[in-house]
């Protein structure tokens, strides 16, 4: 029995080992190559560990696009899209979750159907709606819309599971009891309690918008107010594309999405299986 355990706990390991090399094998390959020029990585075979080409290669970037700014746009974006997510999401969680109105499982299904609808619906009314509003080529096109994304959706839903689950109805009507207003009560009980929550959804909002690429190909026209992956998209052209600059650029952006993942992982679990029991 004990070595039947030891033969299965092997090959679990063996096949989850196998999965994360695959899932690691591009961020590795995409560090390798920004430290090479493009000559080097169409060689055969293509080269498999560092070079001494990335300054280089971050000098050429740097030529070519105002890199730095595009990467200070692109955290600004993120952040404004991620907090406006995070409010408007826990307070819609925290309405469908507590409160009890006339049509709202409709309007909750209708939440929930946006989760369906690839970005590419959405392309062309939302550029009528950022040039009637005059937005066109302004950060606010990016992050504003952010909040009735799929993402804004599914953080709907989030919140919802939790408040329902996590957070007592009773702790509610004691502060209604005591005289609080609801908004005190959504932002001096509930909102500290959703930390888990808060943090999950947090960690995807920020990630799903530092990737956006549809929405800053549509509102975005001047290089200086390009997002970082529409930047590096620019970058690239059917026969002179310089791989090594590209993969650079990527492997700077990419960086602290894979800082904030590592020191995040753990929470993020947390918070996806939080509110799960009542506690």
């Amino acid at each position: 029995m004990r070595q039947r355990l030891a033969i299965s706990s092997f090959i679990a390991y063996a096949i989850v080992g196998a999965g994360a090399v695959l899932m690691l094998a591009p961020f590795y390959f995409m560090f390798v190559f920004a430290t090479h020029t493009r000559t080097e990585i169409f060689q055969v075979p293509p080269p498999f560990w560092f070079g001494g080409k990335f300054m280089s290669n971050m000098s050429l970037l740097l030529q070519n696009l105002p890199f730095w700014t595009n990467l200070g746009l692109s955290l600004y974006v993120a952040v404004m899209s991620t907090a406006l997510t995070l409010l408007v999401c826990s307070m819609g969680g925290y309405a469908f979750a507590i409160y009890r109105f006339r049509f709202q499982k409709a309007l909750f299904a209708l939440v929930m159907g946006a989760m369906l609808l690839p970005p590419f619906v959405s392309m062309i009314p939302n550029f009528l709606l950022m040039d009637l509003l005059g937005w066109l080529n302004q950060p606010r096109a990016l992050y504003l819309p952010a909040v009735a994304s799929s993402t804004g959706a599914l953080g709907v839903f989030m919140m919802r599971q939790y408040i329902g689950t996590a957070i007592p109805k009773e702790m509610i009507e004691a502060a209604r009891i005591d005289g609080c207003g609801e908004l005190r009560i959504y932002w001096s009980i509930v909102l500290p309690l959703l930390g888990p929550a808060l943090g999950t959804l947090g960690l995807i909002a920020f990630i799903s918008s530092w990737n956006n690429f549809i929405q800053p190909l549509v509102v975005m026209h001047s290089p200086e107010r390009y997002t970082v992956p529409l930047a590096l998209r620019s970058l690239q052209s059917p026969t002179n594309t310089e791989w090594g600059v590209v993969m650079a650029g990527s492997a700077v952006s990419v960086l602290p999405l894979l800082v904030m993942f590592a020191f995040s992982a753990r929470r993020l679990i947390a918070g996806l299986t939080a509110g799960a029991v009542r506690g």
